[in-house]
């Protein structure tokens, strides 16, 4: 099979080669141990030549590591390159070859009216989740509950450099059973963990499909036209081809506005830009940060001002004015002229003249959980709100992501809310939230939720885990970091040295040594891919 992105797989080989040596004798062991189940595995999962055949809903157990690396790097090797959300592009291609149908575009596919030219197409629909190696035989047996994880989690998390308060749990991913539990039900602060309840709940209320639209309207006479946005913090105003995620072009919009404006005979207009789609403050409650900006409905590459592309960088007072002004230049540029534009409302009568939409949800969610997007975190907030008829500020966002997490069954006492991307540090979480978000994420009942074990950083290879595990678990792990000053979190997947998939969240604060404090619960994740468990948990 043709993979493509060959960059992203010549920028991990260097992890290949540094992981080998150390998973080797691993991989060895774990190879035999799963040879035949991974043959079933094989002829389960084949492509079937019949059309119109639906292919099985898979299961996600131990094979789901869908993840990272799977077993160690050989696996890697076969199973090609990461794609730039952490997902493996082979894993998402072949869901996509499996499943043509599904997705949606929300009325912005080819024919819709309004829509520009090359708008994306739906996205196909994933399948549910990986069947674990038991193939055709059923899942792989659950773990069994006792002490034996207590012996080996309690010495590695008492360690004091967490600080003076920590929680953990750790569960079975394929049946929801506690398997360990130290203050599972201990409402700490979550920082970034917090993004897991944002993608569920955004998941849940929009579907994976769902886009984020940005627009260009002319209103009722054809003197003013109004740049409306759609809360879409990855709409880019950057040259293609440095647009290598997919984005929607800032540039594409005014290309198609500027050719729709000439048939209408018109080469200078009132340019007027609408951010009401959000309500209240833009402001997070942290202040002015450079970890995100104002939080707007209308904003070009997340309203940074260096240029970069992710993680903390200096940030445009006002995004949508400076969105607003770039449409102007580059209107310009196909010869239409503007007034220097200011905020106004499209009002009902206004006229779409041309439109564009970001990727589908599940490639924002990946993106958001992989590499920790601030900004991408608090517009599913938004847009999970608008879903639930609230106002898009920061108060409704929080309860309709607390609202849609209680509908799904979710244990949410504790919890408490006050922005989606964990910034703020009123957040509260527990673990057995966040351990039973990943275990909803990996219910074959629920695969609109899957992106949120694929957007997981993977251990030693990408995202915010990208320098973490070098000696320890790389590859084994996939986990949702969480950092503030003096809090610590880690919380995610990893399937143990006897093939048994796991959930985990371990919740610190009071931490004075933020690096030794990371390394403490990279020890606690890793002693549990290392565990050859079996009955003595």
């Amino acid at each position: 099979m043709f993979v493509p992105e060959l960059r992203s797989w010549r920028a991990a080989r260097p992890h290949v080669v540094r992981v080998a040596g150390a998973v080797r004798p691993r991989l060895a062991r774990a190879t035999a141990a799963v040879r035949p189940r991974i043959a079933r595995l094989a002829r389960v999962t084949a492509p079937r030549p019949a059309r119109g055949t639906r292919p099985r809903t898979w299961r996600y157990t131990a094979g789901a590591a869908t993840a990272g690396l799977a077993l160690a790097a050989g696996v890697v090797t076969a199973a090609g390159p990461w794609h730039a959300t952490g997902q493996r592009t082979a894993e998402r291609d072949r869901a996509a070859a499996l499943e043509r149908t599904g997705g949606a575009d929300h009325g912005h596919g080819s024919g819709g009216s309004g829509t520009a030219a090359g708008a994306p197409r739906p996205a196909p629909s994933a399948a549910s989740v990986l069947t674990g190696l038991g193939g055709a035989a059923g899942p792989v047996r659950a773990v069994p509950a006792g002490d034996g994880l207590a012996r080996v989690l309690d010495p590695l998390l008492d360690d004091p450099v967490l600080g003076d308060r920590r929680a953990a749990a750790v569960a079975d991913l394929t049946t929801g059973e506690r398997l360990y539990d130290a203050g599972a039900g201990t409402a700490l602060t979550p920082a970034s963990t917090t993004k897991l309840a944002t993608a569920v709940a955004a998941l849940s209320a929009l579907g994976p499909g769902h886009r984020l639209t940005t627009r260009a309207a002319l209103e009722a006479g054809g003197g003013e036209l109004v740049l409306v946005g759609g809360g879409d913090p990855t709409l880019t105003a950057r040259e293609d081809r440095e647009n290598r995620a997919g984005a929607a072009s800032l540039r594409t919009l005014a290309r198609e506005t500027a050719k729709a404006l000439k048939k209408r005979g018109l080469r200078r207009v009132t340019l007027s830009y609408d951010t009401t789609l959000y309500a209240g403050t833009e402001t997070h409650p942290i202040g002015v940060n450079d970890n995100l900006a104002p939080v707007t409905a209308l904003m070009a590459d997340e309203a940074r001002t260096d240029g970069s592309a992710g993680g903390p960088a200096p940030r445009a007072a006002d995004p949508a004015a400076d969105a607003a002004r770039a449409f102007a230049r580059f209107l310009r540029g196909h010869g239409v002229e503007t007034t220097s534009p200011g905020p106004a409302k499209a009002t009902g009568r206004a006229r779409t003249l041309a439109a564009v939409s970001s990727p589908p949800l599940a490639a924002l969610v990946e993106r958001m959980l992989t590499d920790s997007d601030n900004d991408l975190a608090e517009a599913l907030a938004r847009h999970t709100a608008l879903a639930a008829g609230k106002r898009a500020d920061f108060a409704g966002a929080s309860a309709a992501v607390a609202a849609r997490l209680r509908s799904l069954g979710l244990p949410v006492p504790g919890a408490a809310f006050h922005d989606g991307s964990g910034l703020d540090r009123a957040d509260r979480l527990t673990p057995g939230l966040l351990t039973a978000l990943l275990v909803k994420a990996a219910d074959p009942a629920r695969p609109e939720l899957r992106p949120v074990l694929t957007g997981l950083p993977v251990a030693g290879f990408t995202g915010t885990l990208t320098s973490r595990y070098t000696d320890g678990a790389a590859g084994l792990v996939r986990a949702k970091t969480g950092t503030l000053t003096g809090v610590n979190a880690l919380a995610g997947t990893v399937v143990t040295e006897d093939g048994r998939p796991l959930a985990f969240a371990f919740l610190t604060s009071g931490a004075t040594d933020p690096q030794a404090a990371q390394s403490a619960l990279d020890r606690a994740a890793t002693a549990l891919a290392r565990c050859g468990c079996g009955e003595r948990l």
